[in-house]
């Protein structure tokens, strides 16, 4: 009866009573028509449960009073009619006749009282003349309580009561209700007389109105659901659409609309909707041709200013061959401009690069590589530009030996943006280069001790164009370019490019590449964040050779899954 989103809950869930706890808060958190159908019913019943236990107390407490009211009067009127026998009678000293009215007495008493169970016992008798004995018919002094008889005893123009259990012939107890006063026996003395009335049919009758609170209660409960589910199924159902429709709208389908029924606040807000749609839609055509038309400017101002560059880089070259013939200030000149030109060229290039990315042109070359000894291959081709800087290159390779399929040529330019960055940034500390390699995955980590970075430029370290620190100049050269091409390599591998960064101990970026096109699953074989320190690195000072793995037995780890505990 209670709808749910059957998306939001898998039916199967429902199938293992142990997660139904954990499935009914998923329904509870998911379902907006679920939380307001439980809500509402939970209140309703408590409303029926409440208004029936008070109607139910009411009646009882009515049906009681009125059968003990009931009861007190005939009890009453029964024992005034036996009183005004006694007074009427003049027996005498005639004992004979003292047991025969005495009898009728009793008849008497029978009759008004509509009750076989009646009982007399004397309570105070004069000296003189015959005192007649006590009777019970169907009721023992052992069913009347000291209280009740000493109540009697102490009044004699007024009526006492109790209620009580009264044994039934199929043996249970039924309840009733017994009633005394005094009865007063001219010459003789005071006597009291009890008379009970059973109360099972105000019982049953109690009980069947009970019974009928309780199914008309059910019943109303079930009524309200139906009622709610109806009403809410009418309203949520529009919503639901709604959130779907906005969802599909927030994954790209910009051409999803509500639709639009009547003229109520729904329809307004599906109206409100679709003119919004119209308007998303429309900037994002039109920012998707701007990126388009800048994109295909940039692309062809690339291309264009290729052939131009190209000539001027040739005339600043044979201009800066012969800067020795040249005066100080104008040998000083043409090495500028031969370094800046080579630094546009380098900008014009990663430039075409970011146009291809944007474009969505760019393919891998894939061939099975070691990135090991590509890594290899790029520190030694660096260390050159790294002893200029006075900063050791440190390389450790306890993996990564074992072919993967990468493209090389992007590969390498990651690799060398990255160390060449750390030699820029790492103020002349040594910079330790890490490849190693797991089941899932191939990592290699650059790690330098320079100034790092505050965790809001780490979070910007691949932005175009960002510098942590506007006020340094390059020493090398870059164009800005780099980590953002470098990034861009390492997702069209399926890989990461990661940084940890702190400020005053130096940064460590990661690069990981998964040996299957599904993506890195588990742990990287490189940990992003490094537990070792400028003073703690002595463990490996003087490595200038890399710790090498023989390929065959890097294989054998990674097939087995034990290069984890490398």
């Amino acid at each position: 009866m209670i709808a749910t989103n059957a998306a939001a809950v898998p039916r199967a869930l429902w199938r293992e009573p142990r997660r139904w706890p954990d499935t009914l808060a998923a329904v509870w958190t998911r379902s907006m028509r679920f939380r307001t159908i439980a809500i509402t019913l939970l209140l309703t019943s408590l409303a029926i449960l409440i208004t029936c236990v008070t109607m139910a107390l009411v009646i009882r407490s009515d049906l009681f009073e009125s059968r003990k009211d009931e009861a007190l009067g005939n009890a009453k009127g029964t024992v005034s009619q036996a009183q005004r026998v006694l007074d009427s009678a003049d027996v005498g000293d005639d004992r004979t006749a003292m047991l025969t009215l005495w009898r009728s007495v009793q008849e008497e008493l029978g009759r008004g009282a509509s009750s076989r169970m009646i009982a007399g016992f004397p309570a105070e008798l004069y000296d003189a003349g015959f005192a007649p004995p006590g009777f019970a018919n169907q009721l023992t002094a052992e069913q009347l309580s000291s209280g009740l008889r000493a109540r009697v005893q102490s009044m004699s123009d007024r009526q006492a009561w109790q209620s009580i259990s009264l044994p039934q012939p199929d043996g249970r107890d039924a309840p009733g209700i017994v009633v005394g006063q005094q009865l007063l026996v001219p010459d003789v003395g005071v006597y009291e007389v009890y008379i009970a009335y059973d109360l099972s049919d105000a019982e049953e009758t109690l009980l069947f109105v009970q019974r009928t609170l309780w199914l008309a209660g059910i019943a109303l409960v079930a009524i309200v659901a139906v009622i709610s589910w109806l009403v809410l199924r009418s309203v949520s159902s529009p919503i639901i659409e709604a959130a779907e429709t906005s969802a599909r709208l927030a994954a790209g389908d910009l051409e999803v609309r509500l639709p639009v029924r009547g003229e109520d606040e729904l329809a307004t807000l599906g109206r409100s909707f679709n003119a919004m749609a119209d308007s998303i839609e429309a900037q994002i055509k039109e920012l998707a041709e701007l990126s388009l038309v800048q994109q295909r400017f940039v692309s062809d101002v690339s291309h264009e200013l290729r052939t131009p560059l190209t000539t001027i880089r040739l005339a600043a070259e044979m201009i800066n061959d012969q800067r020795d013939g040249f005066d100080p200030t104008t040998a000083r000149t043409a090495e500028l401009l031969h370094t800046q030109v080579q630094r546009f060229e380098t900008l014009l290039a990663d430039l075409l690069e970011i146009s291809r990315y944007d474009a969505g042109s760019v393919q891998l070359e894939v061939e099975a590589t070691s990135l090991a000894q590509l890594a290899e291959e790029v520190v030694e081709q660096l260390r050159p530009l790294a002893a200029t800087h006075d900063t050791e290159l440190r390389f450790v390779a306890p993996g990564g030996y074992s072919p993967v399929d990468m493209d090389p040529r992007r590969v390498r330019r990651v690799l060398r943006n990255l160390i060449g960055n750390a030699i820029e940034h790492g103020e002349g500390h040594p910079i330790v280069i890490t490849v190693d390699s797991n089941q899932h995955a191939v990592a290699v980590g650059v790690r330098d001790f320079g100034m790092g970075m505050r965790p809001e430029e780490a979070e910007r370290v691949f932005d175009r164009f960002w510098r942590a620190d506007p006020s340094r100049r390059r020493t090398i050269g870059g164009t800005g370019l780099g980590l953002s091409i470098a990034l861009g390599d390492a997702r069209l591998h399926g890989g990461t490019l990661e940084v940890w960064s702190e400020l005053g101990a130096g940064s460590h970026f990661v690069l990981t590449i998964p040996r299957t096109p599904d993506g890195v699953d588990g742990a990287g074989p490189v940990p992003l964040e490094p537990q070792d320190t400028l003073g703690g690195i002595g463990g490996i000072a003087g490595v200038t050779e890399p710790i090498r793995v023989p390929p065959d037995v890097d294989a054998a780890r990674t097939a087995s899954g034990e290069e984890d505990d490398a």
